[in-house]
């Protein structure tokens, strides 16, 4: 049975294991799943995941959640080049790191952009105080902070001189609010630059055809059916505002 992985290109996880899976020539087949249409619940998925929640991966009789979790065994099963998941015990520790922080810091803050600016006004028709969109705002820019003057530094990339998971898992995040209209490298040249070197190590091409869909997404929610989305709306109005 060939490697299976789920995805939803919407979410930035997917796009991290979509990407490094792409980049080092691992063979997967491609389930696609919808999360606006709420096809994690189904019960076809739940005999893969039942934590409900994508990206997840099966291969064979094994199955597999979490993208921090899934980079590091495909990283590990495929021998990937060293430079993602340095065998160097510090560089390593910086990668580390990183994927350890960002849960709770630039995930959070840029999906909750992401949401407040884009999602919540346009699919579920809730106007957004501003006083959230402040807030949401300034822990936004802390978190871009944090990666330029903390984990950047002076270097090329977080880990050293080569791209590693870490600048996979940042570069995907980072670019989640620029979806919603949001240009976060406006007046961060160091950030900009990162992005670039980012971009080029992992190809353009296939740098804009994982984000493709969300940077389509301003128009694509329009097309949305927000009544698909009456089940979920107390529950992120209660995440998010």
């Amino acid at each position: 049975m060939a490697l299976e992985l789920y995805l939803d290109l919407f979410s930035q996880p997917c796009r991290s294991v979509y990407i490094f899976a792409r980049k080092n020539n691992i063979p997967f087949e491609f389930k696609q799943l919808s999360l606006m249409d709420g096809e994690q619940y189904g019960e076809e998925f739940g005999r893969i995941s039942l934590i409900r929640k994508v990206p997840a991966l099966r291969d064979g009789g094994f199955c597999l959640a979490e993208s921090i979790a899934i980079l590091q065994y495909l990283a590990e099963k495929y021998k990937t080049p060293d430079h993602w998941y340095p065998a160097n015990l510090q560089q390593r520790a910086c990668v580390n790191e990183y994927l350890s922080w960002q849960h709770s810091a630039i995930r959070l803050h840029g999906s909750k952009m992401f949401w407040l600016r884009l999602l919540i006004p346009k699919i579920l028709g809730v106007e957004v105080p501003q006083d959230k969109l402040d807030a949401a705002m300034e822990d936004l820019n802390a978190s871009l902070k944090l990666i330029e003057e903390k984990f950047l530094q002076d270097r090329s990339f977080i880990a050293g001189d080569h791209v590693s998971l870490a600048d996979l898992v940042a570069i995907v995040e980072v670019m989640q609010p620029v979806g919603s209209g949001l240009d976060v490298f406006e007046g961060r040249p160091k950030l900009s630059a990162w992005r670039d070197r980012v971009q080029e190590a992992i190809g353009k091409e296939l740098f804009d055809d994982a984000h493709q869909k969300i940077l389509a997404a301003q128009e694509s929610v329009k097309e949305m059916d927000g009544s698909k989305m009456e089940f979920f709306k107390p529950k992120i109005l209660r995440l998010f505002l």
